[in-house]
């Protein structure tokens, strides 16, 4: 089944759920596709998140991501990224450790196709 259809609707409506490997990480799915994994979410860095315990990431799929609010710093890259910013991500591309002084929040689509 593809993602379910959905008219426009307030975001609020999502409880924010805690990512559990990381302290400070939260997540909104607004869209799921149970069968292939694609989804649309928010992502939240708490103010002072590091995600150091997750490492460098590689995902198998297709990642782009908007950042809405605030900004992050990649420790691997030592840059720092901010507000109105976007990354699109092939399948494999390293990225990350962040961390969030001030908190972020990020709009992230992930598709494998």
């Amino acid at each position: 089944m593809p993602k379910a259809e959905a008219e426009f609707f307030d975001v609020k409506q999502i409880d924010w759920t805690p990512i559990e490997q990381v302290a400070g990480l939260s997540e909104k799915i607004l869209s799921r596709d149970p069968d292939s994994g694609d989804y649309t979410r928010l992502l939240s860095f708490h103010p002072g998140t590091d995600t150091s315990p997750m490492g460098v990431q590689r995902h198998d799929c297709w990642e782009e991501v908007y950042i809405l609010e605030g900004g992050f710093h990649d420790l691997s890259l030592n840059q720092t990224f901010q507000k109105g910013m976007y990354a699109c991500r092939p399948p494999g591309m390293p990225h990350g450790p962040w961390f969030s002084k001030d908190g972020c929040t990020t709009l992230e689509i992930r598709y494998y196709k």
